[in-house]
């Protein structure tokens, strides 16, 4: 994954903020996908060539103008959720349990009315 640059766009400050001003408009997918990575971001066994990628992506994620806007209906994310997603992918063999559990977590903090099963299914999709 190139990061076009999007990772000068990262900073912890920054996605907090995109996820507490966001994260109804962008729906759970694409939180759960976000808070995976922050995570992995935080994990110390990480290696820094995973967290390049993980910069990027979360770089585009924060970043306001993206290939579609994130505040257009229904569409608006679905960019964000697909660079996520391919970020996670590559670097699906460091998304230990633990990690699961924090974004998880964070997850039915933030989005209340959240049941197990709709995290399970999340878990499918998205990784």
């Amino acid at each position: 994954m190139t990061d076009l640059g999007y990772k000068k766009y990262y900073s912890e400050t920054s996605f907090k903020d995109k996820i507490k001003d966001r994260a109804q408009q962008a729906g759970t997918k694409v939180i759960y996908a976000a808070l995976l990575l922050y995570y992995l971001m935080k994990d110390p066994l990480v290696p820094l060539t995973a967290k390049l990628t993980i910069t990027a992506a979360l770089g585009y994620f924060i970043l306001p103008t993206d290939a579609i806007p994130d505040l257009a209906p229904l569409v608006g994310f679905s960019d964000d959720l697909g660079v996520l997603i391919f970020a996670l992918n590559q670097i699906a063999e460091y998304i230990t349990p633990e990690i699961k559990v924090k974004a998880t977590q964070q997850l039915q903090h933030i989005f209340k009315n959240l049941k197990k099963e709709d995290i399970h299914e999340l878990e499918q999709k998205v990784i």
